[in-house]
């Protein structure tokens, strides 16, 4: 059994994300630039802003935290949005989520332009992206295919079982697969059983948020399996998969914590390039 180390993927991404930063400001004398806004003082998200904010410096990013308090106005957030849109220093705007009940998620991520969406949230860049076409990708499923792509370069006519059908994960990562020409089943909570479907995936991502859920003998030997849950129970953080029991029979599988994590906030510093990439054309 392979343990898909993300840690050590996000750093080597990284390293070329250095390198790349290094030849684009050769080449256009500027970096690009990440913006991100943080609302309101919850815990886990000041502590991701503040890992992204030293990841983005760490590869030569401009990085920038613009922080709100969480009784602030949505026009105000809306107003600094067409700003940033408007700003030619910032190549990615990113508003960190959850955002405090009175302000309209869905407002906040139309205003972002797609040419600066960083998380791949926007309706355009969600629908490039089920059409085929260029598009930001959300960072998380994008990590996923990169682990997945680690260990088998060659995905054509593989089956693959999603776990999840949210936006931030299970649709997306479902278009990415569907893209290397897999037969993607995509399954939930509610599907009928659900081991079944599982038992037939030569790759399995597993992103519903249920402790746990994916069990060993839901798992045909040799798959890839992509554990995308982060849950907190009493004997610590877990996956959605039974890490110990699937360990036993999959090829490869990422832990938790230490797999996925990391390489979602390399892929946003890897979207941030990309959308300065494309806007230099």
């Amino acid at each position: 059994m392979i343990l898909i180390d993300g840690k050590k993927e996000a750093a080597n991404l990284r390293l070329e994300l250095k390198k790349e930063v290094l030849a684009l400001k050769a080449k256009y004398n500027k970096v690009p630039g990440l913006t991100v806004i943080l609302i309101g003082d919850l815990a886990p998200s000041q502590i991701y802003v503040r890992n992204k904010e030293k990841s983005a410096k760490e590869v030569g990013l401009k990085s920038e935290v613009i922080k709100y308090p969480s009784n602030v106005e949505e026009k105000t957030i809306l107003n600094k949005i067409d700003e940033l849109n408007k700003d030619d220093t910032v190549s990615g705007i990113l508003v960190q989520l959850p955002l405090p009940k009175h302000i309209d998620k869905k407002k906040v991520i139309e205003t972002i332009i797609p040419e600066k969406d960083v998380d791949g949230f926007h309706p355009v860049n969600v629908g490039n992206l089920s059409s085929g076409y260029e598009s930001s990708v959300p960072c998380t499923p994008l990590g996923c295919y990169l682990l997945i792509k680690k260990m088998e370069p060659n995905l054509s006519g593989k089956k693959a079982v999603v776990v999840g059908r949210s936006n931030l994960n299970g649709k997306p990562m479902t278009q990415l697969l569907l893209k290397e020409n897999c037969t993607v089943t995509i399954t939930h909570s509610k599907t009928k059983d659900l081991k079944e479907e599982c038992l037939k995936g030569d790759i399995v991502v597993a992103a519903v948020g249920i402790p746990e859920l994916v069990k060993g003998d839901w798992i045909k030997k040799d798959a890839i399996v992509i554990d995308v849950g982060i849950n907190k129970i009493d004997k610590g953080i877990v996956g959605d998969v039974a890490f110990d029991e699937v360990s036993k029979i999959a090829k490869a599988i990422t832990p938790v914590p230490g797999g996925v994590g990391p390489m979602t906030i390399a892929c946003l510093l890897k979207n941030t390039v990309e959308c300065f990439k494309r806007s230099q054309r």
